[in-house]
């Protein structure tokens, strides 16, 4: 059958299938998605989140033009808890500096939008995704939706009485970013590898996902480290100023916000979860790389470097103090070791 009608296909086995179309699109989203979690990261690291004071979905595209927009801008910048509790003696041209970063930051965000949508409605009306694939891609679409009124949510708790955002909120934010990508790659992988199931016996089957859901709990400690800058406190290792458990843990009142507020717990957590990340990983992949077929195999052994590195990026962060371009490529690696564990999720789970 002709693949260039609307809603015909290709051979299965054909290398110019639709599928693999869209499965490119949906890697190349994820992509914008991946680049979009590491300018979110340094804009939080440069305390840029809060520079602009207002959501305008469409003309906010346009940065300002002229020094009177600037002054205009800055004027409403002035108003915020952060400039008044934080930045207040501010000049105009350190306004600037901070402003470019949300402002991409945003910018990126309207480009995923669009990167999505187009080629989202070109796919449909050309009848190139599967029936199967529809009602997901659309939830993602959804999704995307949601997360910009989830990332305003987030800017909008840190513009009223305190000089930042929710800690809750920026987790939150993260915690959907980094759903909307899982879902994009594992769609993907579906679309370009098949899905066939493997038998259930099959090495990695069910630790493989696992271990994809530890990095990503592990991950979301790490914004709660983030939105309350607890890697600022404790920069030693392995000890914590020589305590294996920081000192006041627990104190919190009431107790069930210790693990969210304690700056010492936030930080105490986010290290154990990174080393049961790293164990678990390391253990895994032993049995894979002797089971597991050749695909898994050479994931597992990605899955190692990757867990690898970004355990060293991790200490080497703290022990520095969180710069922002350790700190960012901390972010960077956090999703990288996820990739990789959902890649290896599919291929344990999808026969090649």
């Amino acid at each position: 059958m002709n693949a260039a009608v609307p809603g015909t296909w290709a051979p299965a086995d054909d290398a110019r299938h639709p599928r693999r179309a869209v499965a490119l699109w949906l890697f190349a989203v994820a992509a914008l998605i991946f680049l979009m979690t590491v300018i979110g990261g340094i804009t939080r690291l440069t305390e840029s989140g809060l520079s602009i004071v207002d959501w305008r979905p469409v003309t906010g595209a346009l940065p300002p033009i002229g020094e009177a927009a600037w002054t205009a801008e800055f004027e409403k910048y002035r108003q915020s808890p952060q400039y008044r509790l934080v930045n207040r003696g501010m000049s105009l041209d350190e306004f600037r500096q901070i402003f470019w970063w949300e402002y991409i930051h945003r910018l990126w965000g309207r480009l995923i939008g669009l990167a999505y949508a187009l080629p989202f409605a070109w796919f449909l009306w050309r009848g190139a995704i599967p029936p199967a694939y529809r009602p997901h891609l659309w939830a993602a679409f959804a999704l995307g939706a949601l997360q910009g009124a989830v990332g305003w949510l987030m800017v909008a708790s840190g513009l009223v009485d305190r000089p930042s955002v929710s800690q809750y909120r920026l987790v939150g934010h993260l915690g959907l970013a980094l759903v909307i990508y899982a879902y994009l790659v594992w769609l993907g992988l579906g679309l370009w590898r098949g899905d066939r199931p493997t038998p259930r016996d099959e090495p990695g089957r069910r630790t493989a996902p696992r271990l994809a859901i530890l990095a990503f709990l592990t991950i979301l400690s790490g914004g709660f480290v983030a939105g309350l800058d607890a890697g600022m406190l404790y920069n030693t290792f392995p000890t914590m100023d020589g305590r294996w458990i920081p000192e006041h843990y627990g104190t919190s009142v009431p107790w069930w916000t210790d693990p969210f507020e304690n700056l010492g717990a936030v930080q105490f957590h986010h290290r154990i979860l990174a080393t049961l990340t790293t164990l678990a990983v390391l253990a895994v992949a032993w049995r894979l790389v002797r089971e597991g077929r050749p695909l898994v195999r050479g994931l597992a052994v990605a899955a190692v470097a990757a867990v690898a590195g970004q355990f060293a990026l991790g200490v080497a962060t703290l022990l520095a103090q969180v710069p922002v371009t350790l700190g960012a490529a901390h972010q960077a690696g956090a999703v990288t070791l996820l990739t990789v564990l959902i890649a290896l999720s599919h291929a344990a789970r999808r026969e090649a």
